[in-house]
């Protein structure tokens, strides 16, 4: 049996008989023999009892712009202290940081720190939140629900950049402690996530509207995929559940596509075709919709819903120019724009190896 620093007893499983366990964490549940991992490779059955294997192991420590999560409406201009592990609970043939969200426990390089430790950098880089990002953090539950914890003790908001592919049970320990999330819509297709990401769309879509209902910021972002989620029946079909089950305030992010990973015989995502989704979500209803991955297209600016002039102008991951009051109201009409927090005009942008 492999010792692993990162080895703790998990928090949410189901004892079986024959010296098997089930895991509670993502919809899944896998249910695994005695010495046998379930599909993230991160929880291990050992004699009866299931550990998650990665608790503390970092795969990197960053201090972000906020937007880069991305979250366009969530104290903008901030900064937040990013960490990651290593694993997931999907197989994305496109994954950009597959380095991390493919490995196993052992197989690359990590640092251990306890969640007071994230705590004190938080602080000492003045960050005013933690992102929980660059894999799924949810498989990280036992290690996130810890550092949440401590973080919203000590003033400190906390961030899931997530596939939301997570259980019930899970989601509803974890939320008292999540203050936004970004979660990726991976396509407007059940017969997509099963064939490419190797789960389903319905829990993901249930997590949203359960994130929205307790109160968590959310903003979703969609990676079109040249001819395999492009298509605008999708588009269309994404907008409207948005509009009517998380609200026309819900910003939505339409994001390129670069090869990565197993996909690099794709080529990028046309920009026409990103302006096109988001001519159809903005027709369809919804007030805040986004170009990602296009440095200084227009689609990166937030627009006042009502008079449509400019309140936030952005290039990449910069806010250029900002013409919102201290209570966020558009300063040529007034018309409240739907903001959390205020604008942080000082942050750092660091990164750190672990």
């Amino acid at each position: 049996m492999t010792s692993y620093r990162g080895r703790r007893e998990a928090l949410l499983y189901k004892k079986l008989s024959e010296n098997k366990v089930q895991c509670l964490v993502c919809p899944r549940k896998c249910i695994i023999p005695n010495g046998r991992r379930g599909v993230c490779e991160t929880r291990e059955n050992i004699n009866g009892k299931l550990y998650t294997l990665i608790y503390g192991e970092i795969s990197a420590l960053a201090c972000d712009p906020i937007e880069k999560k991305p979250l366009f409406h969530f104290w903008p201009g901030s900064s937040t202290f990013s960490i990651s592990t290593i694993g997931c609970s999907f197989k994305c043939p496109w994954c950009q940081n597959w380095e991390i969200s493919q490995a196993k426990p052992g197989e690359i390089a990590t640092s251990y720190h306890e969640p007071e430790d994230i705590i004190r950098l938080a602080k000492k880089y003045e960050c005013n939140s933690i992102s929980y990002t660059y894999n799924e953090p949810l498989i990280w539950f036992e290690y996130v629900y810890d550092t949440a914890k401590q973080a919203k003790k000590n003033g400190l908001a906390n961030i899931l950049v997530t596939n939301g592919y997570v259980s019930e049970e899970a989601l509803s320990e974890l939320l008292p402690y999540i203050d936004a999330a970004n979660v990726d819509v991976k396509a407007w297709s059940n017969d997509f996530y099963l064939e490419y990401c190797k789960g389903e769309l319905e829990p993901v879509l249930q997590a949203c509207e359960t994130m929205v209902k307790k109160g968590v910021h959310v903003e979703v972002t969609y990676l079109v995929i040249p001819k395999l989620n492009d298509k605008e029946e999708q588009f269309e079909g994404l907008s409207k559940w948005v509009l009517n089950n998380l609200g026309p305030n819900t910003p939505v992010h339409f994001s390129r596509f670069y090869p990565h990973y197993k996909m690099r015989n794709i080529p990028p995502t046309p920009i026409k075709k990103l302006e096109l989704a988001r001519e159809i979500a903005m027709k369809t209803g919804l007030n805040y919709v986004y170009i990602g991955n296009v440095p200084g297209h227009i689609g990166e600016n937030t627009y006042c819903p009502k008079c449509r002039e400019p309140v936030i102008t952005r290039y990449a991951f910069s806010i250029t120019s900002y013409a919102l009051t201290d209570e966020n109201e558009c300063k040529n009409c007034g018309e409240k724009i739907s903001i959390i927090g205020k604008y942080a005009r000082k942050r750092r942008w660091t990164w750190f190896f672990t």
